[in-house]
């Protein structure tokens, strides 16, 4: 059976850090970090996340601000509100909760927030920066899954990493920092043609494409770090991810579990990224 990698752990210790720091900062500075999150209508699922995100900027003792539009709000509206926040001395890091009406177009929403507030990295200078290598906001996920991986202990250098996804907010950004790290990366997806034989030369396989139980054990080089990105229910309506965890678990050297493994990371690195704002805005 392999180590279960515990995310809720990991990223308890990464908001404490973060909590430690902003007391600091705020001694230092003499104000706190500030996350502003916006919210458009009344997404259940978009509601539960925001929520979280605010809860944990509390808890880190950063200051937090709640935006909460309705789903009607024009485009313009939302741009105006947007600029000026970018405006707003006293905001460090905003971020817009995704997915947005259809009648508002999201790349043009993600363009108009500063980079310099940009704690999703996902503006076009930051995911620009993070491909040329240049000092940028890295998106929480990615982020949150290097850490996971660093938690192993595993060095990383000359390892064969594997990540099954293309997404520009998981799969390519991820794949980026573990080449950073020197691992040998191969990019898979849904479409890749004998899949297990691709993923069984990981040393280090990721998988983020969004359909339950994709990856089984037989798909698994025995020993590896297996990170599972998925949120998917089963026939059952219960949590799963794209790995299957019980078979991967007999294979696996290090496996993270869904839910409790990936997801509580992505708001933690929310919270250094906010950090990083504040730091580059205030030095």
């Amino acid at each position: 059976m392999g180590m279960i990698i515990d995310g809720k752990a990991i990223s308890q210790a990464v908001k404490d850090e973060v909590r430690a720091e902003v007391a600091e900062l705020e001694t230092k500075f003499g104000r706190k970090p500030c996350l502003c999150v916006i919210i458009v209508g009344e997404n259940p699922a978009s509601q539960v996340y925001v929520r979280n995100k605010v809860k944990a900027a509390e808890y880190t003792g950063m200051g937090s601000r709640l935006i909460a539009l309705p789903a009607e709000v024009s485009e313009e509206e939302l741009l105006a509100q947007i600029a000026a926040l970018n405006e707003d001395a006293g905001v460090d890091g905003i971020l817009v909760q995704l997915p947005l009406p259809k009648h508002i177009d999201e790349e043009k929403v993600i363009d108009a927030i500063s980079p310099a507030k940009d704690v999703d990295g996902f503006h076009a200078s930051n995911v620009a920066g993070l491909w040329l290598g240049k000092d940028c906001i890295v998106p929480c996920t990615p982020a949150g899954i290097m850490r996971l991986i660093d938690s192993t202990g595993v060095d990383l250098c000359g390892k064969t990493a594997v990540v099954v996804g293309r997404s520009n907010i998981v799969g390519k950004p991820v794949a980026k920092l573990l080449l950073d790290r020197n691992a040998t990366m191969t990019i898979a997806h849904s479409r890749t043609a004998d899949l297990g034989a691709v993923t069984r030369q990981a040393d280090v396989l990721v998988v983020a494409v969004g359909k339950a139980g994709l990856v089984t054990g037989d798909m698994v080089k025995p020993g590896a770090v297996v990170i599972d990105v998925g949120m998917n229910r089963d026939s059952a309506g219960r949590l799963c991810g794209d790995v299957d965890f019980t078979s991967c678990a007999d294979v696996a050297g290090w496996i993270t579990p869904v839910p409790g493994g990936v997801g509580p990371m992505t708001i933690a690195m929310l919270m250094k990224n906010t950090i990083r704002c504040y730091l580059q805005r205030i030095q």
